[in-house]
């Protein structure tokens, strides 16, 4: 294993690692101020990528599709929060889980009936479809660059949005202590609704920076929730620092583990027998992780105060 190769996966693993970030950031805040179970929050990852690949089709820039999907998917879930999340609220997770889900179900019907059943692939822009040299003998693609640039600008901004601003008091505040918050005068319902929207929005731009390194189809979003639901729970549920170290530490295992484990096990058994057994344990080497974490601090790595 050359050291080419390790910082390649390494760069790989960030990547991977902060897109995940910003679709379980917007759940885990979700979940932490609202406490509701939202399964349909990877068909909003869905709606985000569906957009920004129509949209790229139709202009060509890649600026205006992503923004275009940020744009349309908060207006979803502006729309979803108001018909549906809010009455939900004040149910038990059981029926938060059976109302979020048949959303997945009507969104994986609305996109075959748009854009048809078969993957749609959304185009690269030319400029960012090279390499760029990073070291003498490391080239690395300058689109994956430009998602972790933004992965890094957005969970910086993220971050101090919450630390920093008055909004991310109240959002801290309505996430330690509803009734609390309530009577010292915060707006919940309005709070609520703004917290739902930017999840989706975050997870709108997920979709849409992976649209050109990932197959875009129905059924799309249940696939990357349950990575997503790993993040949270190894992070710890509520905290977007938790979220952050959880996303990055699933992202890392998983694209290790599918380009590192297969090598690893040539050295012991027949490259017949590596080739198959090595992408399995790859796949199931990041619930052993969530495990392992969970057997020391159950509560995960940061859990959100109160």
């Amino acid at each position: 294993m050359s050291a080419t190769l390790f910082l390649e996966q390494l760069l790989n693993g960030l990547q991977f690692g902060l897109m995940l970030f910003l679709i379980a950031a917007g759940l885990t805040l979700v979940f932490g101020i609202l406490d509701i179970l939202n399964v349909a929050h990877g068909s909003l990852y869905m709606a985000g990528a569906y957009v920004a690949a129509w949209t790229m089709q139709a202009s060509g820039s890649l600026l205006a599709s992503v923004a275009l999907a940020v744009i349309v998917t908060g207006a979803i879930g502006l729309l979803l929060e108001s018909v549906l999340i809010r009455r939900l609220v004040v149910r038990d997770h059981l029926a938060q889980v059976l109302g979020t889900f048949a959303i997945v179900l009507i969104a994986n019907d609305l996109v075959r009936m748009i854009w048809g059943p078969a993957p749609m692939m959304m185009s690269m822009p030319p400029a960012l479809s090279g390499p760029v040299r990073l070291l003498p003998d490391l080239l690395y693609p300058a689109y994956r660059l430009l998602i972790i640039a933004v992965g890094l600008l957005v969970a910086l901004g993220l971050y101090l949005f919450v630390t920093r601003t008055r909004a991310g008091v109240l959002v801290r505040a309505g996430a330690s202590n509803r009734q609390m918050a309530t009577l010292m005068g915060v707006r919940v319902p309005l709070l609520f609704l703004g917290v739902f929207v930017l999840g989706a929005m975050l997870a709108a731009l997920a979709g849409a920076l992976l649209g050109p390194v990932t197959a875009i189809q129905a059924g799309m979003g249940e696939q990357i929730l349950i990575l997503v639901l790993v993040c949270i729970v190894i992070g710890g549920i509520g905290s977007v620092r938790g979220a952050f170290v959880g996303a990055l530490l699933v992202g890392m295992v998983d694209t290790s583990g599918r380009a590192f484990l297969p090598m690893i096990l040539r050295e012991f058994f027949s490259p017949a027998v590596a080739s198959s057994v090595g992408p399995t344990l790859a796949a199931i080497l990041i619930y052993i992780v969530m495990a392992v974490v969970l057997a020391f601090r159950p509560s995960g790595l940061f859990p959100a105060r109160g």
